[in-house]
Parts: C-alpha cells; sequence; structure tokens
C-alpha cells in the first residue's frame, strides 16, 4: 500500500474529501502531487459528492444599510451546525450596489446572478471565481419599431446529457403603448457551459413569466417560473435543462384563477414540488402548503399542512433540514418555524425587508469555466476507487 507522509494513500484521499474548499485550495500550495491531486476532475467529483450527502446550506442572499445610507447585497452561508452563518468574502463589486440583485439558481457549486438588465454572472463562493457571461445572441432591437424587448426570465440549472450548466434567458417583446400586460412575442436563448457561448433556440413559449416572491426554482432538471398563459390562468412553466423544451405544469385546482392579494412560492422539499401560498400583506398570516407528489400531474397536488397564523412573518424563504422553513419576519430578521413542534425561532441574521433570497447550496470546486483539468500533462492521478 502507498504511504503519503506516515498516512496510507487511501486514508489520506478520504482525509482530503472532508476538508472544506477554503483548506483544499490552500493545501493545492503544498507541493504539486497535491496541486494535481485537488485539481483532478475525479477528485473534484467525489469531494462534491461527499458535500452534497454530508454538507448541504442554505445562501442567503440580503441587503444591509452602510453608514451612509445606502444598500449593499451580502451573501451568507447558512449551516446545519446550531443554525451558524457566516458572510462571504466574495467579489460582489459588479452587483454590491445592485438593489435587483437575484440568485438565478445553484448547480454544483456555482450560482447565477443578475440584475435581469446588464450582466449575468456565474460564481463560485467557496473558490471566489467568477465570471460574466459574453454578450447575448438576440439583437437587443426588434424588428418591428414598435416592439421594445425586455429579459422576462432567466434560469440556471444541470444538463445531465452534457454533463455542463446551462443559463437559459427569455426575451419578451412589448408592444409600445398598447396598454396589455402580456408581451406580443418571445424568443429564447441557452448559454452552456460546453460552449462557452449563447444560441438561439427555435421554441415556443407557451406561457409568460410574471415575478412572484422566491419562486424560481430548479428541479428534476429543470428550471421553474411562476407564469400566466394565454387564457389567463396561471401555471408553472418549466424549461428542461436536458431536451431544451418547454413543460406547462399546472397548479392546484384551487389556484386556477390569478389573485393579486396572494402570493406563491416554489421550494423542493422532501424530492417534491412544494407550493407555499400566503396573503400578500397582513400582519398575521397563514400560510398553506401543497406538494405535487407526481410530477407534473395536477391531480397530485395534496394540501397537506397549513402554518400559522403567525405573527409578522412575511415570507418564506426556504425548507431547511426537511422539518424546519426559514422565513422573512416584517422587521427584517430571519426566524426559523419548526414544522414538527410549530417553534419559531428568531435567528441572528437580519436585513433591509424583502430583500432576502434563498438556495440551497453546496460548496464545491467546480469551475465556473466549465472545465476541471488539471495543468499537469496527462492528468494521470490515480485514484484506484
Amino acid at each position: 500500500m502507498e504511504v503519503i507522509g506516515d498516512l496510507p494513500r487511501e486514508l489520506f484521499l478520504k482525509i482530503l474529501l472532508r476538508l472544506p474548499v477554503e483548506s483544499l485550495m490552500r493545501c493545492k500550495c503544498v507541493c504539486k502531487y497535491w496541486y494535481a491531486l485537488i485539481s483532478n476532475p475525479k477528485f473534484i467529483e467525489l469531494h462534491l459528492r461527499y458535500n452534497c450527502n454530508n454538507n448541504v446550506c442554505v445562501l442567503l442572499k440580503r441587503c444591509l444599510l452602510t453608514c451612509l445610507g445606502e444598500r449593499e447585497n451580502i451573501l451568507s452561508l447558512v449551516c446545519s451546525n446550531g443554525f451558524s452563518f457566516v458572510n462571504l468574502d466574495v467579489d460582489l463589486s459588479l452587483y454590491k450596489k445592485e438593489p435587483c440583485l437575484q440568485l438565478l439558481g445553484h448547480c454544483d457549486g456555482i450560482i447565477c446572478l443578475s440584475n435581469y438588465r446588464d450582466d449575468i454572472v456565474l460564481c463560485n463562493p467557496a473558490t471566489r471565481e467568477s465570471m460574466v457571461l459574453p454578450e447575448s445572441s438576440l439583437p437587443c432591437y426588434s424588428p418591428r419599431s414598435n416592439l421594445i424587448p425586455q429579459t422576462s426570465a432567466l434560469g440556471f440549472g444541470y444538463d445531465a446529457k452534457t454533463h455542463h450548466c446551462k443559463v437559459v434567458r427569455i426575451v419578451s417583446y412589448w408592444e409600445e403603448r398598447s396598454g396589455s400586460d402580456l408581451p406580443q412575442h418571445s424568443r429564447v436563448e441557452v448559454y452552456s457551459l460546453a460552449t462557452g457561448s449563447w444560441k438561439e433556440i427555435d421554441i415556443q413559449v407557451p406561457a409568460h413569466v410574471w415575478y412572484s416572491p422566491c419562486f424560481e426554482t430548479y428541479f428534476n432538471g429543470a428550471f421553474h417560473w411562476y407564469a400566466i398563459d394565454n387564457n389567463r390562468n396561471e401555471v408553472i412553466l418549466s424549461f428542461h435543462m436536458g431536451n431544451e423544451a418547454f413543460q406547462v405544469i399546472p397548479m392546484p385546482n384551487a389556484l386556477s384563477l390569478y389573485d393579486y392579494s396572494i402570493c406563491r412560492s416554489l421550494f423542493v422539499w422532501k424530492g417534491c414540488i412544494a407550493l407555499v401560498v400566503y396573503p400578500r400583506k397582513g400582519t398575521k398570516k397563514s400560510f398553506e402548503i401543497y406538494v405535487m407528489k407526481e410530477y407534473g400531474v395536477r391531480e397530485s397536488w395534496t394540501n397537506i399542512m397549513t402554518i400559522g397564523p403567525l405573527m409578522k412573518v412575511e415570507m418564506p424563504l426556504a425548507f431547511w433540514k426537511n422539518d424546519e422553513i426559514l422565513m422573512e419576519g416584517s422587521d427584517g430578521l430571519v426566524v426559523s418555524y419548526n414544522l414538527n413542534t410549530q417553534e419559531l425561532k428568531d435567528l441572528p441574521i437580519y436585513g433591509v425587508p424583502k430583500s432576502f433570497a434563498t438556495l440551497v447550496y453546496v460548496n464545491s470546486l467546480v469551475s465556473v469555466k466549465g472545465g476541471n483539468q488539471i495543468l499537469d500533462e496527462g492528468n494521470n492521478t490515480d485514484f484506484g476507487w
């Protein structure tokens, strides 16, 4: 058995797999062998798999006020050990003061951020690596002079066919001064880390994406948005990253028609899509939870429970550890609600009200540039596993 220092090689590798990304980045500087080992795509894959099974966190985006009264975005990790949290030292200079910064999704330790106007950024908060995506392949003008283009939807997820992440963008064209709240038509493009470029796909968008707080979710190989179809029914619009096709998923029967007084948020809970419905306004709110037990089947929606009424709770943020749900309080504090004990607990996390966004997140060594090849020739590190 090969020995590294005083440790057998197999034990040494198992120790490395359990180290956080920050420690592994420092270990790469020890020697060429350690650098080659930690940079090896197989090691990166095994390290990611270990964290997916053992170290899932919640990535929290919030705004804080500076001493000058300006808003600044900050990213924090909420960990399962006693709800501890740590602020991430990530260079967000592009979006630090952007009030409309959105977290679009998470894939293998990479997150996607955008302000829906200019740039789209991929970032690995653990390695502090980031990349601005190249310009869109769609022209910024419309063939018809009276139509105004606008990015109406962005999504980020993993394509199991190519084993790379993708960004999907929907650009809608609105008729100037028409008074309609629906666009005339839409176009779709996809950016793939496999190719490093955008491509337009010839596909019809079957529903129009509208904003709903904490709704955009990646699940089951597809990204999901809240949308309204041509009959004014509210639906879930999904885009599958593998076959690059849209699917319209119906809402529960009780939510077939749009109601502005009601908010809807979408999450993944216990391996299923979970929809949380709650009032838009009020100091005391109840939260109904629906679960789609069979993906895409309307009849499988089940109303499993109602939370509350709760005082001074604005909206849900993320399901946490299966029996906890993180929520935003009306005073800008984050609270945790236990679904079993019905206990509401304040967490030492605060921010500007309604500036919160969350993603279920896993630290990784995966590169935002789409490749994880080491610099040494041959890439011959043999794991023997």
